[in-house]
């Protein structure tokens, strides 16, 4: 039964030739759509290789080359530039015999972006040498409309039906019907300064170059589902709405300036990455959870997410919550693992989802999003003391509490478990959700149901903070209930899951309730909710810092010692820097702010070395060498919303900064500066309709003093 568990689990591993690892790939995002394409702006079709552009969980065009009278043009440079919406490739000429061109005598512009559905681009050509030339530039375009489950690496079963053009004379259309009924097709209208024809779905451009004159092609792909229709627009028009809503963005963070240049282009590159997974849904924002396998809503991931910037940007946390409470189940449906008030693990609505090959059209199958859930509406109460949207929520509040009484804890004793009750839905529900990432000392893999440890501290942090709240709208005898039951799962936790030999929590307590005695990460984020007793979690700080656990780049998932140990897996020793965000945000829990201070440097370090500091969903677990950055993990994502968010949970944790709009406090407890950050200019920080401003520095003794530059007058800010 475990091999057969094991296979299927398999299924959804997302395969390691799913990318070609020798090439770089580029990525541009925007709500439900994002292109990946080579350094030249191309998208190749090579096998099943990730490249293409995807439209709501489906690659719509795996082919867009650019060719120069039927040769590759050469790259000079290419980059996303700093705002995160546009691709910029220079590329020049390779030699031209016919008009005895030379080589590098063209310059080639290409500028590229997706928005709402399309695909843009501009190309502008200009030459500098004196003669005229006249030449061919081609671009062939190709879609195979596969379910990115599929370019994962899933083999279907089933007999798909073909894409076919659609002949225009103005434009290209190709078209797909799926076999869940939907018509997916897209269509490609072109704007040029020079004469084109069309055929075959190649567009041919005749370009008669003079000195200094500049020649410009524009296109748009349109991406259509059903009946779908979308006016043109042109590229101007559409870049100008781009522009346009990357300046409203601005408002949506509070505004940190460091002293440090580079620290500041990590805070800069991550804010506009996270807002570039921002999707608009009926509720509000909600980030999706990272490109390209997992761009659409996550419930864990949207929740941790939410959290990590909180403090600077509460909107984000509403519209997850509204989004949620939505979508939180209400009937007992075992196909998807469902319960009721069980929170949603993902949403999928790709063709093998709308099939069911995949049970993740809407799927349940998480232990932890819906403690996770409660944790997130007590922290936005304190940060924004928005009392109205406590009200909306508080029945899916209760509803989620008693699903962790009634479904969470399986077999009555106390803690909550998981066994997977989909036939094909994962065999792992933790965050660490690989078939082998839950196992004992002596590598097997461990039974369920499983009682992981980070999830009794996300159950106790739920329960303090559901009583809080009941607290709060008045209900006393529901609150006193609720703080006893957190109280006892304390007690019995400590003494249940810590292993003095281990110096940590276990990782599991498997279905016979014996300790899975692994050092892993997991027993990291049991310092989240305060769940560890303080003697138990100054003796963890240390373990999760000693050499078995941290690689120099971070906290590893699994402890070099354990036997199913291996840098290079995607949970069991690699270093995910979101992971590393919760530790940290746990150790300043308990005023622990050197090992906080030694987390967030190793991230910083490893985002020195990463293209864009664009911080990856993770990174491998290799010991950290002299000169040489983190090994990259293959099939990442990147950009991924609670990797990006690390940046400003590990802030907040070297500050301890707690912003509680109960009180209309900001609480700055015996906060630590690392060495090279002097200064830190804090503005636009949202408390209320109000706002707040202030600058820390750090003197050359370590000492720390504060300027405020400007707060609301009911306002205090305390600094012990």
């Amino acid at each position: 039964m475990k091999e057969e568990i094991t296979q299927e689990e398999e299924e959804y591993h997302i395969s390691s030739d799913a990318v070609n690892s020798d090439e770089v790939n580029m990525v541009l995002n925007y709500s439900n759509t994002f292109a990946v394409f080579d350094r030249s702006g191309n998208i190749h079709p090579y096998g099943k290789m990730v490249q293409g552009i995807y439209h709501e969980g489906t690659r719509f065009i795996n082919r867009l080359v650019l060719k120069f009278n039927g040769q590759k043009p050469l790259l000079l440079s290419g980059s996303i530039k700093e705002g995160n919406s546009i691709y910029s490739a220079d590329l020049t000429n390779p030699m031209i015999k016919a008009c005895k061109i030379q080589e590098n005598s063209i310059h080639i512009e290409r500028h590229q972006f997706v928005r709402e559905g399309a695909f843009y681009e501009e190309i502008k050509i200009l030459q500098y040498e004196p003669e005229n030339c006249s030449f061919d530039l081609s671009l062939d375009f190709d879609g195979d409309f596969k379910d990115i489950f599929e370019i994962r690496g899933i083999k279907r079963k089933v007999d798909t039906h073909n894409a076919y053009p659609v002949d225009h004379n103005e434009y290209f259309e190709t078209t797909y019907l799926g076999l869940d009924g939907i018509k997916r097709s897209f269509e490609i209208y072109f704007q040029s300064d020079a004469e084109y024809s069309l055929g075959g779905n190649r567009a041919v451009f005749s370009v008669n170059l003079t000195s200094k004159k500049v020649v410009t092609i524009q296109y748009c792909i349109h991406f259509l589902t059903g009946d779908e229709k979308k006016d043109a627009m042109s590229y101007a028009e559409a870049s100008e709405l781009n522009q346009f809503e990357l300046n409203q963005s601005k408002t949506l963070f509070a505004e940190i300036k460091t002293s440090n240049t580079q620290f500041n282009h990590w805070l800069y590159r991550s804010e506009k990455d996270f807002i570039s997974l921002l999707s608009q849904t009926d509720y509000g924002k909600y980030p999706y959870a990272g490109v390209p396998w997992y761009n659409t809503p996550f419930g864990r991931d949207g929740i941790i997410a939410a959290m990590e910037i909180l403090w600077i940007n509460p909107e984000i946390a509403k519209g997850v919550l509204l989004f949620l409470a939505a979508n939180q189940a209400v009937d007992l449906i075992s196909e998807k693992d469902a319960e009721p008030g069980k929170i949603l693990h993902e949403a999928r609505n790709g063709e093998m989802a709308n099939t069911g090959e995949i049970p993740f059209k809407q799927y349940y199958g998480t232990i932890d999003a819906t403690p996770l859930f409660i944790i997130l509406a007590g922290m936005y109460y304190d940060r924004t003391g928005d009392l109205n949207l406590v009200k909306q929520i508080w029945p899916n509040i209760m509803t989620a509490v008693n699903w962790i009484d009634n479904y969470g804890d399986i077999d009555g004793d106390g803690f909550v478990e998981y066994i997977h009750k989909a036939k094909n839905g994962l065999t792992n529900q933790g965050w660490k959700d690989s078939f082998d990432s839950i196992m004992h000392e002596n590598n097997q893999l461990a039974d369920p149901p499983i009682a992981l440890c980070e999830v009794q501290s996300y159950v106790y942090g739920a329960k303090l903070h559901a009583g809080k709240l009941a607290l709060v709208l008045g209900n006393q005898d529901k609150s006193s209930r609720l703080y006893d039951e957190a109280a006892v799962l304390k007690k019995n936790f400590n003494e249940r899951f810590w292993d003095a030999d281990l110096s940590s929590f276990v990782l599991a307590l498997d279905g016979q309730k014996k300790p899975c005695r692994v050092r892993s990460s997991n027993a990291g984020h049991c310092l989240f909710t305060g769940i560890a007793d303080d003697d138990k979690a100054a003796v963890l700080a240390d373990t999760l810092l000693a050499s078995d656990m941290f690689s120099g780049w971070g906290v590893r998932t699994l402890s070099s010692s354990s036997g199913r140990y291996n840098p290079m897996s995607y949970h069991n020793g690699s270093i995910w820097p979101h992971d590393n965000a919760l530790i940290g945000y746990g150790l300043s829990k308990y005023g622990l702010q050197k090992h906080v201070l030694k987390i967030m440097g190793a991230i910083f370090d490893a985002s020195l070395f990463i293209e864009l500091q664009r911080v990856p969903e993770l990174y491998c677990g290799f010991e950290k060498r002299q000169g040489i950055g983190p090994t990259a993990y293959p099939v990442a994502c990147s950009p991924q919303a609670w990797a990006v968010g690390t940046v400003f949970m590990l802030l907040q944790s070297c500050l301890r900064i707690d912003i509680n709009a109960i009180n209309k406090t900001i609480t700055f407890d015996r906060i630590v500066l690392p060495d090279y950050l002097h200064e830190i200019r804090l503005t636009d920080l949202k408390l209320g309709n109000e706002k707040c401003g202030l600058i820390i520095n750090r003197s050359k003794y370590g000492e720390v003093g504060f300027n405020i530059l400007y707060k609301p007058d009911d306002w205090e800010i305390v600094i012990n």
